[in-house]
């Protein structure tokens, strides 16, 4: 995937913001890998509290990371933190998968809030 470029936090208007975050968390919510490690506790007792972590990493990720914009770098913060924080592998494709969604969600906000 080609490089994202040209996104500070300072770009995006406060709707953005919102509205990339509560996307975030819906693609999140629809990962059938992500939801079996919380529903299971693969993460411990605060597994649920660790997806909202990772809403807010990914987020925080999108808003400071400097451009460009890989989403080989997202792919291994998914993958480390469900690796770190919820003691699992996932190996379907799905982190792929997640990533590119993401990556197209953050580059429809983009263009939205210019």
């Amino acid at each position: 995937m080609e490089p994202i470029d040209g996104l500070t936090s300072t770009n995006y208007k406060a709707g953005s913001v919102s509205s990339l975050q509560m996307a975030i968390s819906s693609v999140f919510s629809r990962w059938d890998g992500l939801q079996m490690a919380i529903e299971n506790q693969w993460g411990g007792r605060d597994s649920h509290q660790k997806s909202l972590n990772l809403v807010s990493d990914v987020f925080s990720w999108f808003s400071y990371s400097k451009p460009p914009l890989y989403v080989e770098d997202l792919e291994n913060l998914l993958h480390e933190t469900l690796l770190l924080s919820f003691n699992t592998e996932i190996e379907d494709g799905s982190i792929e998968q997640v990533a590119e969604q993401l990556m197209m969600i953050y580059e429809e906000n983009l263009v939205g809030s210019r």
